[in-house]
Formats: C-alpha cells, sequence, structure tokens
C-alpha cells in the first residue's frame, strides 16, 4: 500500500500502529495529495494494487468527493487527505500515543517497517 502511495507522490506518508490502542485496526497510513484529482489517483493506485494481490477493501467513502477517501482494509485502514482537511482533522495528533514512522519526502520505495511500527 505504502509504494503504491509513494508512486503516485502523495505528500506526507505517516504509518501509526494502532494496534494496541484500537479495536478495529493495526495500522494507519496516512497521506494527502495536493488536488481532489491527485486525492483519488493515490487511492485508486492502492485499489489497484491490493486487487492484483487478490485483497479487496472492506469499504471506501468519499470517493466521489476527493477530500478524504477512506479505505479500509479490515486491519489496516488508508486515509487520503487533500491537504488543507488533513491540517484540520489532524488524525496524527487524535493517534499521537501511537507509534509512527514517517516516510521521507524523497522516498520513492519502502522496503520495510521502522522498529517499533511492526510489532
Amino acid at each position: 500500500m505504502a509504494n503504491a502511495i509513494l508512486e503516485r507522490k502523495a505528500g506526507r506518508l505517516v504509518i501509526l500502529n494502532v494496534k494496541d490502542i484500537s479495536a478495529f485496526a493495526d495500522y494507519f497510513i496516512i497521506c494527502d495529495g495536493a488536488s481532489d484529482r491527485q486525492v483519488q489517483a493515490i487511492a485508486d493506485a492502492v485499489q489497484e494494487r491490493m486487487k492484483k494481490s487478490g485483497i479487496l477493501p472492506l469499504g471506501v467513502e468519499g470517493e466521489q468527493a476527493g477530500k478524504w477517501i477512506l479505505l479500509d482494509y479490515t486491519d489496516v485502514i488508508v486515509h487520503v487527505f487533500y491537504q488543507p482537511l488533513r491540517e484540520f482533522y489532524d488524525l496524527e495528533r487524535l493517534w499521537a500515543d501511537a507509534p509512527r514512522m514517517d516516510v521521507p519526502g524523497e522516498a520513492t520505495e519502502l522496503n520495510s517497517l521502522s522498529n517499533g511500527i511492526a510489532s
């Protein structure tokens, strides 16, 4: 999922391990796009990559507007925000107790999760 996101040049990719503080997911993947079209392209890339692996989302919300698209893959929930809305909702602050991995902006591929995230 993260590599599909990186291929679409998403901004500020963050992975949160919410396993110990959430009853409904193990990971949140949060990123943003500079326009509604980019937000939709990022979400489409994730869905396409997962579908090739035989995995379909449990649910998808917000695709039409392209301001905040939520992709629910049961244990992993992907949040793709239009950048100003990400600032407004600030999910990272709401889940501040979760172990966090910030992927560098210049990254083009993610080969593994950092220690504390993959637990």
